[in-house]
């Protein structure tokens, strides 16, 4: 019989979700140390994550700066068009396992099961890069074959797009692999460091050159340039980071659990992309391309706001899987809580500042990038709500509940089209960043309400409150007793 049959029928995971190991002996009463030092590892680790996403958009800013000085509002807006669809392709291309990955790889090795790890990271591979390839194909064959009804530019910069679908997919794969291994800055660098990096360099020297027609077209090629470089980088320090357990160990399989858990978190990687641009869409739907772009830089500076609630939640999602596997919900609850406080209070400190100085700050990409200093309000504000939520999203789907996630994903997605529509038609970009603001508030608000109900666990710092004022009652206790 085929090896990989029996590895499906002998060494089926214990649970139809994820492998759960059995509660370890004393550990009610270790429970609360854990918890703290799980606190203070993510603490840690997510200040160390922060610097490189603070950094990463830094360069991401000045990326987004030169483009928009060198080619103008409208081929900016172009390029920030096409880019927003080649996203949503790729990350939808991932068919979820940029997220399911954190979760069944930690919890199989948790539980010694190393052949079912190994057996994901291959199953996830190459379905991801296959469905992304088809992707990139079909969304370049109905660019040729809807040509007449776009300008060359445009066209041009489509097609590029579309050959950068699997290069996204890959290198969100890749860095996925990375933090599953435990290189969590690793993962990060590649991405928010190498890509934008590169592509500084590569449109610095073009326009220095003086021999390229500085336009959308040639931004894509060097983004679709630096998307290769990346996802090169991201695998092979993937392979690097691979534990030696893992590399011998032969392969077993449980596909029917994967897919099962595949749609909705692909849902969730897709429309998580697809919410916080879909402004940009609309707009260029439209054909406004003009104030796509101004949208664009208002919504780049924006989600700066959301890097602390990223970089937390890189840091929060390995760990609570883990905590889910040993089902250690108590440690679950505290880790929760710190990063729930960690997420607003470090969102507030990125905010304030930004509104103060969001129109200086405009002003150098140019006087026409102005016209989003209340674009950039608006959205700052949505995001601030999001982080003061905590890491909600990756506390569902790390523990089981991707469909609850999705579920209430598509009620935020639906309504910022909705409102996003409607708010183009009536106030135009600034219509669109109400709907996105929108989307949030309602978004996070359904994942509040089904964490309370399911999971017993108040979101955001209402739950943190809680939390630190139990810690503060059991440390006056211990206090008394000693004296």
């Amino acid at each position: 019989m085929n090896s990989r049959v029996q590895g499906n029928r002998s060494r089926q995971p214990k649970s139809s979700l994820t492998a759960r190991a059995e509660p370890l002996a004393g550990a009610a009463q270790g429970g609360d140390k854990n918890a703290r030092r799980n606190g203070r590892t993510l603490a840690h680790a997510s200040i160390f994550a922060l610097l490189v996403y603070i950094g990463g958009a830094g360069l991401t800013s000045l990326a987004q700066l030169l483009i928009a000085r060198l080619v103008g509002t409208t081929s900016y807006g172009i390029y920030a068009y096409t880019m927003a669809w080649t996203t949503v392709l790729g990350y939808l291309s991932t068919l979820g396992f940029n997220v399911s990955l954190l979760r069944f790889v930690p919890a199989y090795s948790a539980v010694g099961r190393m052949d079912l790890a190994r057996g994901v990271i291959i199953f996830a591979l190459w379905r991801s890069l296959i469905v992304a390839s088809v992707a990139g194909l079909v969304g370049a064959l109905l660019v040729l074959i809807f040509s007449h009804h776009v300008d060359r530019e445009l066209e041009t910069s489509l097609l590029l797009g579309m050959a950068g679908v699997p290069l996204i997919t890959a290198y969100a794969i890749g860095a996925t692999l990375v933090r599953a291994f435990g290189g969590v800055i690793s993962a990060l660098l590649p991405e928010r460091i190498v890509r934008d990096g590169l592509l500084l360099t590569l449109v610095g020297l073009a326009a220095l050159a003086g021999s390229w027609t500085l336009d959308a077209s040639l931004v894509m090629m060097a983004a679709v340039t630096s998307s290769a470089v990346t996802a090169g980088l991201a695998f092979s320090t993937a392979i690097r980071l691979c534990p030696p357990t893992l590399r011998r160990q032969p392969a077993s399989y449980a596909a029917r659990q994967w897919w099962a858990a595949a749609p909705p978190i692909m849902l969730l990687a897709g429309l998580d992309v697809f919410i916080s641009r879909t402004g940009v869409m609309l707009l260029g739907w439209t054909g406004d391309v003009r104030n796509a772009g101004i949208f664009a830089i208002g919504l780049n500076v924006a989600m700066l706001v959301g890097l602390s609630r990223i970089a937390i939640s890189t840091m929060f999602s390995p760990t609570a899987a883990d905590l889910h596997a040993r089902s250690d919900l108590d440690g679950l609850r505290h880790l929760f809580s710190r990063a729930s406080v960690l997420c607003f209070a470090s969102a507030i400190g990125l905010a304030v500042p930004l509104l103060v100085i969001v129109e200086p700050l405009l002003q150098f990409f140019g006087d026409d990038f102005v016209a989003a200093a209340p674009i950039t309000r608006i959205l700052i504000l949505g995001y601030v709500f999001a982080s003061l939520m905590g890491p909600q999203q990756n506390l569902l789907t790390m523990t089981g509940h991707e469909w609850a996630a999705a579920t209430t994903m598509i009620a935020g997605a639906l309504t910022n089209i909705l409102g996003g529509a409607i708010g183009v038609v009536l106030y135009g970009p600034i219509g669109a960043a109400l709907g996105i603001t929108l989307a949030l508030v309602v978004w996070h608000s359904a994942m509040a309400l089904y964490i309370y109900r399911r999971l017993n666990i108040l979101p955001g710092l209402v739950f943190a409150a809680l939390a630190l004022q139990r810690d503060a009652q059991e440390w006056t206790r211990a206090a008394l007793k000693k004296v």
